[in-house]
C-alpha cells in the first residue's frame, strides 16, 4: 500500500470540493479556484470532509499513479487555502529587478534588459530592488515561473553572481592562483 496514497485529504473549512464524469476535480476555496483532470484508473470519493484515493490493484503503473494522484490532489486543497509562494534573490553588483504592471524587467549585466509577463494566476512581488517573490495558487506554476526567472542568469560559482533561491546555498570555488 501506497504510504502517502492511503492518506486522505482533509477538506479545510472554506473549501468547496466537486467531482464530475471522467475523474475531473474542480476544488475551490477563498483563493481561487482549480481544476485538474485525474486518471481514470483512480478511484476518487468524497467522503465527508475528506477525499479519499484508491487503486485498482497494485500492478507498478497504478502504485505510482496512487501517490501522486493524492498529492496533486492535496496541493489543490493547500493551494486555494494557503496559496504557493518561492523566493528569489539577486546577488551582483548592478543586477536588479524593477516591476510594472504585469512585466519584471531585470537588468543582469548583459546589453539589454530582460522583460518577463508574469502568467495568468501569478503574482510577483518586489521586495527592494534584489528580492523577488512568485505567488500563486498552482504550485507547478509557481515552480515552473520561479525556474524561468532563474535560469535568466544562474548563480556562478566563483563570486556568486546570479539569481538563486533564498533557502539555496551556492558552493563557491577558489579562483586562479596567483604568482
Amino acid at each position: 500500500m501506497s504510504r502517502i496514497g492511503k492518506l486522505p485529504v482533509a477538506i479545510p473549512a472554506g473549501v468547496e470540493v466537486k467531482l464530475d464524469e471522467g475523474n475531473v476535480l474542480t476544488v475551490k476555496g477563498p483563493k481561487g479556484s482549480l481544476t485538474k483532470t485525474f486518471s481514470t484508473d483512480m478511484t476518487i470519493t468524497v467522503e465527508g470532509n475528506q477525499i479519499v484515493v484508491t487503486r485498482p490493484n497494485d500492478l507498478k503503473k497504478f502504485k505510482s499513479l496512487h501517490g501522486l494522484t493524492r498529492t496533486l490532489i492535496h496541493n489543490m486543497v493547500v493551494g486555494v487555502t494557503e496559496g504557493y509562494k518561492k523566493v528569489l534573490e539577486i546577488n551582483g553588483v548592478g543586477y536588479r529587478a524593477a516591476k510594472s504592471g504585469k512585466k519584471l524587467t531585470l537588468t543582469l549585466g548583459y546589453s539589454h534588459p530582460v522583460e518577463m509577463t508574469d502568467p495568468e494566476g501569478i503574482t510577483t512581488v518586489l521586495e527592494g530592488t534584489n528580492k523577488i517573490t512568485v505567488e500563486g495558487i498552482d504550485k507547478e506554476k509557481v515552480g515552473q515561473y520561479a525556474a524561468e526567472i532563474r535560469t535568466k542568469r544562474p548563480p556562478e560559482p566563483y563570486k556568486g553572481k546570479g539569481i538563486k533561491y533564498d533557502y539555496e546555498y551556492i558552493r563557491r570555488k577558489v579562483g586562479k592562483a596567483g604568482k
